[in-house]
Parts: C-alpha cells; sequence; structure tokens
C-alpha cells in the first residue's frame, strides 16, 4: 500500500466561533494550542511518519490572500512534516477534497482523507482501517451510538425572557424545539475518520455529477460500491466547538497555552 493522505483544512469554524461577534476575536479552531502544537499540525502528524504514506496533501483556503496568510502560519512547519498545501475549494468540502485529488502523486494505491478537526485519533484507529483497507476497496472507523435517538419537531413557541440573557445583555438563545419522534438506533453508527479508499474508486466517486455529500463514503456509496466499517473510538473527536477542543485537551493529555511559561507560548 502505498497512501497519499488529504486532510481538508479549508473551514472558516464558524460553530467554533458561534456566538463571536466581534471579527479580531474570532479564531481557527485548527490553530489553536495542543500541548505546544497547533491542531492542524497534531493531525498531520498522525501520519507523516508511517510507513504506508507516499504523501500528505494540506488542503487550504481557497481565497488568495486567507491562502497566503494560511502559508505563513503553517508552510514551514507542515514542510517539515513532509506535507504540501494546495488551495482548497470555495464553499463546500467536496471542492476541497477533489483539489488536493489533483495533488496526489501517481505512485499512490490508496488515498485516505482525514478531518484537519480530528487531531488526536489513536494510532489503533490508523492501523484497524489500514489493516481492512488492504483486502477491502472502502474502509471507514464507526462507533455505536449508545443514547436514545430523536428528531427534532417543529419551533416551540416562548416568549418567557431567559434571565440570564437579560444580565448579559443579550436576549439571544436556542429556540425550543418539541420532539418530532424517536428513532430506532439499531444499526446506526456515527463515522468519523480517517476513511481510505482504493485511488481509483474515489477518483470514480468524485467523477459523478452530483457531488453533495458529508463525507467521501457516501460518495462511493452511490456508485453502488460496499464501504466495510471498522470499529473506530470515541477519543477520536472532531473539534467543531470550544467544548470539543477542551475534550481533546484532557483525553489527550495536552496542556492549553495558559497551563504553560509564557516562553513555551508559540
Amino acid at each position: 500500500m502505498k497512501l497519499a493522505v488529504i486532510i481538508p483544512a479549508a473551514g472558516s469554524s464558524q460553530r467554533f466561533n458561534a456566538g463571536v461577534d466581534d471579527a479580531l476575536a474570532r479564531r481557527s479552531k485548527l490553530e489553536e494550542d495542543l500541548g505546544g502544537r497547533t491542531v492542524l499540525q497534531r493531525a498531520v502528524e498522525l501520519f507523516h511518519t508511517r510507513p504506508e504514506t507516499e504523501a500528505i496533501i494540506v488542503a487550504g483556503p481557497h481565497d488568495a490572500e486567507a491562502m497566503n496568510a494560511f502559508k505563513f502560519r503553517h508552510a514551514d512547519t507542515l514542510a517539515l512534516l513532509g506535507a504540501t498545501i494546495v488551495a482548497g475549494g470555495k464553499t463546500h468540502r467536496w471542492e476541497t477534497v477533489r483539489a488536493a485529488m489533483d495533488a496526489v502523486p501517481a505512485s499512490a494505491t490508496h488515498i485516505a482523507v482525514h478531518d484537519a478537526a480530528r487531531p488526536a485519533c489513536p494510532a489503533s484507529v490508523i492501523d484497524r482501517v489500514l489493516d481492512a483497507a488492504r483486502r477491502h476497496a472502502a474502509v471507514i472507523p464507526v462507533i455505536e451510538i449508545d443514547s436514545t435517538v430523536k428528531r427534532l419537531g417543529d419551533v416551540v413557541a416562548d416568549d418567557e425572557p431567559d434571565p440570564l440573557a437579560s444580565i448579559l445583555g443579550s436576549q439571544d438563545k436556542a429556540p425550543l424545539r418539541a420532539v418530532g419522534e424517536t428513532v430506532d438506533r439499531s444499526g446506526l453508527v456515527l463515522v468519523q475518520t480517517p476513511q481510505v479508499f482504493e485511488r481509483s474508486l474515489l477518483e470514480r466517486a468524485y467523477a459523478q455529477d452530483d457531488l453533495s455529500s458529508t463525507d467521501d463514503a457516501g460518495l462511493v456509496e452511490r456508485l453502488g460500491e460496499r464501504v466495510v466499517c471498522v470499529a473506530g473510538d470515541p477519543r477520536n473527536i472532531k473539534i467543531t466547538r470550544p467544548d470539543d477542543l477542551e475534550m481533546v485537551r484532557r483525553l489527550a493529555n495536552f496542556r492549553g497555552p495558559g497551563e504553560k511559561p509564557a516562553y513555551l507560548r508559540f
């Protein structure tokens, strides 16, 4: 197996900055500190020492100005890890992955796609995915759903003011929702990355006209091809909101910037 790893990193961290009105206070989740290294660097490090890895392609912002800033912050570090930076998509994740696929070397037999915001994926998960990918054309890690699953229904009218919001000077709050239905959770799983595919299969998947999907396996499924699932890990958290970042720090024992002497912070 000769593996090319694509790490989409073109997102805008909108949910991570939800409620932050000051543009200067907004932060990219990929630049948050995990034990002295950025989230993005930690994600790249998961693959750069693996013998299967032929190339690592990080797909950054599409906008030229944002891309220049991205390279200024990350190019030197990522180059030391053997990663190549390319411009990602303008709007959708699939645009970013497709742009990165153009940089996959001809020698690669398989392509892995891993979320840049999953910096703490245990090595055992990657081992399981790669081992299965030697025998199957499409492999993804999943975890079973233990909790009851409900689908939300209509918004509930609620005119009563939020006392905490009044104290903080804001009346913005999430709307109340009624339960629409309880969903049978048998057979349902949560999907993680890395997702690994035979190169030719992923190229066929991205040659389709309809590329709308929340993950790459969905495009392969649309071809009618089988996607094989292996055990993921609850520690393989995708950082979406600030609480996720704190959870990753605690689970992986990464210190935050405020826990180190100033001269050790980046």
